[in-house]
């Protein structure tokens, strides 16, 4: 047999540009008062790539940096440039000018579209001889000049998106993701999570430089569904929202949940039936089984998610809403097309109950760190990704997350795994959230510390989570001190920084 596909490439854009010939006026982007159709996506997506090629004088494999906020360009800039062969970068616009210049010189770009406004980072991409065009009156000329057709020059296993990842324990590295990853997602997405499909209306809160946001929002309009734009942060505007624009589904961080529920509880009177919603994903960072809880109670049943996944490896597993509260501690079983192994520090897979490090293999997996053969090389095992997080598999195949390998604890020559004294922690009525670090100590080499941020609308006794702690966990597990915070250091992922909490308290 001839080794020559019978079938097109599966790539990003053929699935959005099939999505535009199905429902060519259906609205693919909303932005506040602008809106795009799927005709008017898909012909804007052929101008940006033919422009690329013909006035940018840019070839398949060169790379192009988007310094953006979510806007209704976004989707159409990465997809479009993707399509025509051009591998895009998908950068924080909240980077400092010198976090800026270290990516810059890893990814080497050829062109920056920028935001409006960005004056520091702009000067940046002119110091280090990067064009640039700003978002605006320049991108749109741009456009106006390209004709409207496509170019080609995607491949199915070549590169799609460079997604940076948010660098909780060191820098930050360049995540590459292949076409046939991201466009296979997308379809899994809408399998799992029974939304993304025509006319469903998906609220976009999340960041699109970060992979999960991005990834959800390009699910929302791979289908023919369509992506709202939701430009402020503050609980009672996304709440507002929800109540009022017919909105279906919506993937929101830890950061989102904890503002909702911050609110006073009259606010949620009633609230369950006054909104379309019929999906909730979180992602990004353990959601506590309080803030689940409250979830389900204010918003309704069968409707929450929790979903484990990495930047390298995709969507990993997803615990359904029918199972959520039987097992709240659990980010579920395999996600569709996953496989999982925990392994113990031999390369042997675990028993249930036993913690190792968390390897999955499936359709979704990076092509390595950019510019990093070592640590690409240290992430896949025979096809297995490993993003070194330690995680426990019950018999039920349920998935544990135990936390990031760098942050577990040695006290005294004995592993302690935080996740655990996070769990228990997380009981103690007037604990809003938690984090558990190892401090450096001179006798233990570490001793357990908690970090806390109380509930200030019902209170904290603080004793009462050296009570619990003393009643669930064994003595070398037991924090020996807390300190209460007004909230916990996040990156944009909406992840737990860690590395700022220690570096404070030793400060």
């Amino acid at each position: 047999m001839s080794p020559d596909l019978n079938y097109a490439a599966l790539t990003v854009g053929r699935n959005l540009k099939s999505t535009a010939v199905r429902f060519p006026a259906h609205v693919a982007i909303e932005a506040g008062s602008e809106s795009l159709t799927y005709a008017e996506l898909s012909e804007r997506m052929n101008r940006l790539g033919h422009a690329a090629h013909h006035q940018l004088d840019l070839s398949p494999g060169s790379t192009v940096a988007i310094l953006s906020f979510n806007r209704i360009e976004y989707i159409e800039i990465v997809v479009g440039l993707a399509e025509a062969g051009i591998v895009v970068a998908t950068l924080n616009p909240g980077l400092t000018a010198q976090e800026l210049g270290s990516i810059l010189d890893d990814c080497s770009p050829s062109l920056a579209i920028i935001d409006a406004g960005l004056d520091e980072l702009a000067d940046c991409l002119d110091d280090k001889g990067v064009r640039k065009i700003t978002l605006g009156d320049d991108y749109e000329t741009l456009l106006s000049n390209a004709l409207p057709v496509d170019v080609g020059g995607a491949s199915e296993t070549g590169a799609f998106a460079i997604c940076y990842t948010s660098g909780t324990t060191g820098a930050p590295k360049g995540v590459v993701i292949p076409h046939r990853s991201r466009a296979l997602i997308s379809l899994a997405c809408q399998a799992e999570y029974q939304c993304f499909g025509y006319e469903d209306r998906f609220l976009a809160l999340a960041p699109m430089f970060h992979g999960a946001g991005f990834a959800f929002a390009l699910a929302a309009v791979s289908h023919g569904g369509t992506c709202v734009l939701h430009d402020k942060s503050d609980a009672e505007s996304i709440l507002i929202r929800l109540e009022n624009d017919d909105i279906h589904s919506v993937f929101m961080v830890p950061t989102h949940f904890k503002r909702i529920h911050d609110l006073p509880e009259e606010r949620f009177l009633g609230f369950a039936n006054n909104h379309s919603l019929g999906t909730i994903i979180s992602n990004a960072a353990a959601l506590t089984p309080h803030l689940k809880r409250l979830t389900v109670e204010r918003f309704g049943d069968d409707l929450l998610h929790e979903t484990y996944g990495s930047t390298e490896a995709g969507i990993v597993t997803n615990m359904r809403p029918d199972l959520l509260l039987e097992k709240p501690e659990s980010v579920g079983g395999a996600f569709l097309g996953m496989e999982i192994e925990i392994r113990a520090e031999d390369g042997s897979v675990c028993e249930p109950g036993k913690i190792g490090e968390l390897f999955a293999r499936g359709p979704y997996n990076f092509l390595g760190y950019l510019n990093r053969p070592k640590e690409t090389s240290e992430a896949v095992k025979d096809g297995w990704v490993t993003v070194q997080d330690l995680a426990m598999q019950d018999t039920d195949g349920a998935i544990y997350i135990m936390g990031r390998s760098k942050d577990m604890i040695v006290s005294g020559g004995v592993n302690v795994y935080p996740a655990e004294i996070e769990s228990v922690i997380a009981t103690v009525p007037g604990v809003l959230e938690v984090a558990v670090v190892g401090l450096a100590d001179d006798e233990w080499g570490e001793v357990v510390h908690a970090f806390v941020v109380p509930d200030s609308e019902h209170g904290l006794d603080v004793h009462n989570i050296d009570t619990l702690c003393r009643e669930k966990l064994t003595g070398y597990k037991l924090p020996r001190g807390v300190t209460l915070l007004s909230e916990l250091p996040r990156n944009a992922a909406g992840k737990v920084l860690k590395k700022i909490l220690r570096a404070n308290f030793d400060a």
